[in-house]
């Protein structure tokens, strides 16, 4: 089959690969329609993080062309959502919520999927990841909205969800990439009244402002704080988002998150040391991690599917496997906000 191939810090093709075969009886094979560049995909395309070369991509729905015999819940042609980590759903982690942390999923390829970017992936535990997409024929921009529930718009999502967003919630967003931005979209959503969208792009702002966003701030740093807190008359924020995952938007999240509540943070982070003390004093807690997105696939899969969200338009960059060299440079250079690469047909 052909695949994106990782070969090194700042070096992306495409090329063959071994086609993907059923290893284990709760395997199931399938072919791809559609993935995407992560974000967490630009660390390794950087040099900042490690991955090994081969095979790369975490994000797909696809169709499902093969099962093991032990796989249910789920039939040979059905399309589906792949999460992008693996889990079984039995076990203590999966239930209480945990799925990222399965201990079966961290037995098989270390938890995460690999070759999402590309024409077919083996997914292992395949009865507890993949979920099953109801109904057929569903519109090119469902299916891009799909897609993004297998991570991005999860992982927005879950921002919201670790810092307590409530209905009335004044909220603020760090970071305006597909997953702020997702998290803008999560944040109206769950009922926020006021979202500020932390942006310095116009093309951002305006999706930010189109997913929910009531105000925006386009400084960083101290400037970005200072304005924030100016904007909610010195209290700060019932809920800051953190989706970036570098020192400098930690350390805002913290700065404007009022005395009391809970940053919610998702970026994945690189050199970051939290504010421990200065939180300490002002009461100020923080959750999140890599998104369960198993467990919120179901809840927000309703909503696109009846047009109530469109996460989809965070892909606003679209190739084949052919271009996958500019779909990772196209973020690189903030050219893109998310790359779609569409590989096969429903």
């Amino acid at each position: 089959m052909r695949a994106a191939i990782f070969e090194g810090p700042r070096s992306i093709t495409v090329g063959d690969r071994p086609d993907p075969v059923i290893e284990h009886q709760t395997d199931a094979v399938v072919r791809v329609v559609m993935g995407c560049v992560c974000g967490s995909d630009l660390w390794y395309y950087r040099g900042d993080s490690e991955h090994a070369v081969g095979s790369i991509g975490h994000e797909f729905i696809g169709v499902v062309e093969e099962l093991g015999s032990e796989v249910t819940g789920v039939s040979v042609g059905d399309l589906v959502i792949a999460p992008f980590i693996i889990s079984d759903g039995t076990c203590p982690h999966c239930q209480h919520g945990a799925t990222v942390a399965c201990v079966q999923g961290a037995i098989f390829g270390n938890g995460t999927i690999d070759g999402g970017q590309g024409e077919a992936v083996r997914v292992p535990l395949a009865s507890g990841t993949l979920v099953r997409v109801p109904g057929s024929g569903h519109d090119d921009a469902t299916l891009r909205s799909l897609l993004t529930l297998s991570d991005v718009m999860s992982t927005g999502h879950h921002a919201a969800v670790s810092a307590g967003v409530q209905r009335g919630d004044t909220v603020a967003v760090v970071g305006d990439g597909a997953v702020g931005l997702s998290a803008v979209l999560a944040a109206s959503r769950l009922g926020a009244e006021r979202v500020i969208a932390l942006s310095r792009h116009a093309d951002r702002q305006a999706l930010a402002t189109k997913f929910g966003a009531t105000e925006i701030v386009s400084a960083r740093g101290e400037e970005a704080e200072a304005a924030v807190l100016e904007m909610t008359g010195g209290v700060g924020v019932d809920a800051a988002l953190e989706c970036v995952g570098t020192g400098q938007a930690v350390s805002t999240a913290f700065a404007i998150a009022r005395p009391g509540s809970t940053v919610g943070m998702v970026g994945v982070p690189h050199d970051v040391d939290l504010p421990f003390e200065p939180a300490f004093f002002r009461n100020i807690g923080w959750r999140g991690g890599p998104a369960p997105s198993r467990i919120y696939i179901p809840e927000l899969m309703p909503d696109v599917l009846e047009g109530r969200v469109d996460p989809g338009l965070v892909l606003d960059y679209e190739t084949g496997l052919d271009g996958i060299a500019d779909a990772y440079s196209a973020m690189d250079e903030r050219r893109a906000i998310k790359s779609l690469i569409r590989v096969g047909s429903v």
